[in-house]
This record gives structure tokens, C-alpha cells and sequence, in this order.
């Protein structure tokens, strides 16, 4: 069984947001669309609570879990909660979005406890843009990246959000250190979450002069259907993938995912945050697992397209 929405798109993929704590500053950072002024009131589940929400999302159909943040790394127990969820039946992939900031001592335990691939954040190589970015420290991110490679996480992919003016022209070094690395390089366009439209209009590159020089160099191009229909490359050497922005109607109306805040509501789109259903309340009320499934399905029956022009 898997649940569709009222437009017909499945239900296939979830992003449970561990906390959003970090310990970076990005100022790109959409922090998953949850509101950033309950940043410093909020609660996070427990290990087991994560697991029991994600144990009910297998039950209907969902088979993809993505831990997020804030920085999942900053929980003392994600080896418990990763552990945890890689044991439910039913569940075909967990993977993790990262800063790879501490990834570099936590990468074999990762996938000895079930973790199975791994996204890191890395919109450029050069220390100075990237402290100037995140307020990191960039080598810390490398070590992260071959660390998970050796662990045998795969594939292991790098986020490169393209900024206008700031790491727009570094899409080929980048491309070689992915090349070097065994990695896949996903090329991101800034989304307006969480950020002003000053902040917005003066950074928002578009990928369309990238996506052409891609095209030429490919052997193969590769349609994504239950992933936006985004592209993925396929170079001689490396794979790039591109993501488009929100307002590029594909986003939404190939969406096939719901996301759970940090602290226990099940989010129907990334852009809203007037349509929440509370899941934990009810899960430390003592709610059944057929209760809790009833909230899935009402907060599934909430997706719709943001953009539907």
C-alpha cells in the first residue's frame, strides 16, 4: 500500500528533522521550513519516539527516511536513533543530511548501525568563502567526505549550493574534487525558505547555464520521476545532479515526500507551516499505532502542490 494525495502523487519519502540544533551558522540554511523563532523552545523526541513515528510511516507505505536537522550529528544519541530506525522491516533506505563537520569520527558507526548513505553540505572548498558562509572550518567538512567514503556509505553526495557572485564560477573545481573523491555532486539553486527576499534576489543564481554545459558532456541523462524530476548527469568520470527551486513546477508536482519537525509534527510541505498535524502529543498520550496512522493519512490528505502554475 503506499498513500497518494489528492493530486495523485505517492507518498514515498520521509524527512524527520532529529533537531535544530547546529553547530554552524549558515546563511543560506532553510533549517527544513520549520519556524526560526521557536529555535530556542524547542523539543526534541527521543530515540524511541523517532523510531515509533518512523516505524508507523514504514506501515503505510513510506520506505525512505531521511534524517535531518539543524545538524543530526549534534545528537549524543543518533547512533541510538540510527540503529533504531535501520531495524524496522519494510524500511529500503536511511540516509542522513549532514555539515560533515563531525562526521570524520562518527562515519564507521554510522553505517555499522544501519546508516546507509550520506548528503554533506559543501557549497565551496576555498576556507575563507566557507567560514565566511557557515563560520566553519572547510577541512573539517573534507575529512568528513573521505571518511565516508572509506566507511563504504554510498554513494556519498555533496550539496553545492550555488550562490551568485560568491561560488558560481567554482562548479568545476568542484566537479573534480568529486571526481577524485568517488562522489556525487548535487548542484542546488537557493530556494526562498526561511530567508528575506533582499537576501534572496541579491544570492538566487539560476542552474540553466549549468544544466546546458552538463548536457554536452554527458554520456547519459537521467530523469529523477519521484525526486522533482530533477536531472541527473552521467559524465565520464563523475555524476552531477541538479536541484531546481520551488518555483520550478516540477518541484512540487513530482513531490513525493512529508517531513516531521524537529519536535513531532508531521509537515505536509516545505513552504507552509499553517498545515501541521501534531503526532507527538498524541504518541506520548498514548495513542495506538492505528491512531497514529490516521494522523499520517489526515496530514497526507494536506499535501498539495505549492506551485501549481
Amino acid at each position: 500500500m503506499v498513500l497518494k494525495d489528492s493530486c495523485g502523487r505517492p507518498l514515498l519519502n520521509l524527512r524527520v528533522a532529529v533537531t535544530k540544533r547546529c553547530n554552524l551558522r549558515c546563511s543560506y540554511c532553510h533549517g527544513e521550513g520549520e519556524e526560526k523563532e521557536r529555535e530556542l523552545y524547542n523539543e526534541e523526541m527521543t530515540a524511541q519516539e523517532i523510531a515509533r513515528t518512523v516505524q508507523v510511516a514504514v506501515g503505510l507505505g513510506i520506505s525512505r527516511v531521511k534524517l535531518t536537522g539543524g545538524e543530526p550529528l549534534m545528537r549524543k544519541d543518533i547512533l541510538d536513533i540510527v540503529r533504531r530506525i535501520s531495524e524496522i522491516p519494510g524500511l529500503a533506505d536511511l540516509s542522513m543530511t549532514t555539515n560533515g563537520t563531525m562526521l570524520e569520527a562518527l562515519a564507521n558507526e554510522l553505517r555499522e548501525n544501519g546508516l546507509k548513505r550520506v548528503n554533506l553540505s559543501l557549497p565551496t572548498l576555498d576556507g575563507a568563502i566557507f567560514n565566511k558562509l557557515t563560520g566553519g572550518n572547510v577541512d573539517n567538512v573534507i575529512d568528513g567526505v573521505n571518511a565516508a567514503v572509506q566507511a563504504g556509505l554510498c554513494p556519498v553526495k555533496l550539496n553545492m549550493l550555488i550562490l551568485k557572485g560568491i561560488n558560481d564560477g567554482a562548479v568545476p573545481e568542484m566537479i573534480e574534487f568529486a571526481e577524485k573523491t568517488g562522489t556525487v555532486l548535487q548542484l542546488i539553486e537557493l530556494e526562498p525558505v526561511n530567508m528575506s527576499d533582499s537576501f534572496y534576489h541579491a544570492n538566487h543564481q539560476y542552474l540553466d547555464t549549468y544544466e546546458e554545459t552538463l548536457k554536452q558532456k554527458a554520456l547519459r541523462v537521467e530523469t529523477r520521476r519521484f525526486m522533482q524530476n530533477r536531472h541527473v548527469y552521467h559524465l565520464p568520470d563523475v555524476t552531477v545532479e541538479t536541484v531546481r527551486p520551488i518555483e520550478n513546477t516540477e518541484f512540487c508536482l513530482h513531490c513525493s515526500r512529508l517531513r516531521v519537525t524537529s519536535d513531532g509534527k508531521l509537515k505536509p510541505c516545505l513552504m507552509r507551516n499553517d498545515n501541521l498535524v501534531d503526532f507527538l502529543s498524541p504518541l506520548r498520550k498514548g495513542a495506538s499505532d492505528e491512531e497514529l496512522a490516521k494522523l499520517f493519512i489526515e496530514a497526507n490528505e494536506k499535501r498539495e502542490p505549492f506551485n501549481k502554475n
